[in-house]
């Protein structure tokens, strides 16, 4: 872009990509990288309002990626801390007024606000330049901060963000802003059901599904990316793919109380009642009015297939769950292999993983060298071997993940 009012144009086309994102994380992935790519930005951070509290969400940063292997991501941890006019980011949610600062180790001693090196300290990077902006609802409500740090001439050397940045970002932001509410709308609508499912199951909880999104999510990210997947198509399969795996154990709403809170081991009739909980969920979406129903289907339906057959339901008929071919012993034909759909392959993998990890009603978590062990074990057998090898790829990103979203009084 050459001009400002090409700029312009492309915050208005942005807009439409904005709205059309749903799931809440993905987005704010992309608000923050669109961001600093309107204004060359080298860095950047996204800040959501809790309470009365600030929430780091996301992250990035160009010049430490690079010293990153091809194909890895920065790892940050999560963190929150009170809102009061003593930080940058803190005095633009309490005043709701933008700051653009040429160099945040040279601020006037009288200001009200002051600029922490540490993080700096920690990842050896010098942050210099800074612009943040309040996120600001239609009512005048702080939904968040964002932050966009070293903005880089064309010669790569950090400049000041200019006036010109200020009004393009506060444009974008305003956008952004209306895309985030109508985003955290969608997650909680997702959470209530879960809290719904959660009623009936204790296992299902809201921390337990988001970890289990925010795993399948990494994994077919790098999955889609050996497959040299177009961007604009992975990033609306990762914003349909978060969602409908938080949802994947939706069907339990169908079973019975008896069930799904005995402590014990399930008897092999029991076990069989379980096992409906596939096509009981997937039956929720069977209208299929857009391609979320269709995949939602698919991986609640199909995310307890195995990788060599001896998973299930088999290929059933979702409105009977009868089998629409048997086996000799009367079971309906298996799904194996790469006839089971990639996202149940990935949600699989993503919920055994938290399973194994987190406590449950009927057993303790497991330790860590014992999940790996298993997930090693099952290669090929339970799980789609190229995913398990991009599982262990992934394994410092998803510990992180795990971080993210604690158990309340979980051991692992």
């Amino acid at each position: 872009m050459n001009s400002e009012v090409e700029k312009l144009k492309e915050i208005i086309r942005l807009d439409s990509d904005l709205q059309n994102t749903q799931d809440l994380d993905v987005l704010l992935e992309k608000i923050l990288y669109e961001a600093r790519s309107f204004v060359n930005a080298d860095a950047g951070t996204i800040y959501l309002k809790r309470n009365e509290e600030l929430v780091f969400n996301y992250t990035q940063n160009d010049t430490l990626q690079k010293k990153l292997p091809k194909g890895e991501k920065l790892i940050y941890s999560t963190f929150s801390y009170p809102i009061s006019k003593k930080s940058i980011s803190g005095y633009v949610a309490v005043t709701k007024e933008s700051l653009n600062l040429p160099d945040v180790y040279k601020i006037p001693g009288n200001a009200p606000y002051s600029f922490n090196p540490e993080p700096d300290r920690q990842c050896n990077y010098r942050s210099k330049s800074m612009l943040t902006i309040p996120l600001i609802t239609n009512i005048g409500a702080v939904l968040g901060v964002l932050q966009v740090i070293n903005a880089k001439d064309d010669e790569g050397k950090v400049i000041p963000f200019k006036s010109e940045d200020e009004l393009l970002i506060r444009h974008f932001a305003s956008n952004a802003t209306m895309a985030l509410q109508r985003a955290q709308l969608t997650r909680q609508l997702l959470l209530r059901m879960i809290s719904m499912a959660e009623l009936r199951d204790p296992k299902e909880t809201g921390q337990h599904v988001n970890r289990v999104g925010s795993y399948a999510i990494e994994i077919y990210e790098r999955w889609a990316q050996r497959r040299k997947m177009p961007a604009r198509e992975l990033h609306r399969n990762r914003d349909i793919l978060r969602m409908v795996a938080m949802l994947h154990d939706v069907g339990k709403v169908a079973i019975s109380d008896m069930i799904l809170k005995k402590p014990g081991r399930l008897t092999d009739e029991e076990f069989e009642i379980m096992k409906t909980h596939t096509y009981c969920g997937a039956r929720l979406f069977r209208s299929l009015q857009s391609e979320y129903d269709a995949i939602a289907s698919e991986v609640v339906l199909t995310h307890h297939e195995n990788w060599d057959g001896s998973g299930y339901p088999g290929d059933v008929d979702l409105e009977t769950g009868k089998p629409k071919e048997k086996t000799l012993n009367g079971r309906a034909r298996p799904k194996r292999g790469e006839e089971i759909p990639i996202y149940g392959r990935v949600v699989a993998l993503a919920d055994v993983y938290d399973a194994l990890t987190h406590k449950r009603v009927y057993k303790e978590a497991w330790k860590e060298k014992d999940v790996l062990a298993q997930i090693r074990k099952d290669s090929g057998k339970k799980f789609d071997p190229e995913l398990v090898d991009i599982f262990f790829e992934a394994l410092p990103h998803l510990k992180n993940i795990t971080a993210k979203y604690p158990d309340p009084n979980n051991s692992e």
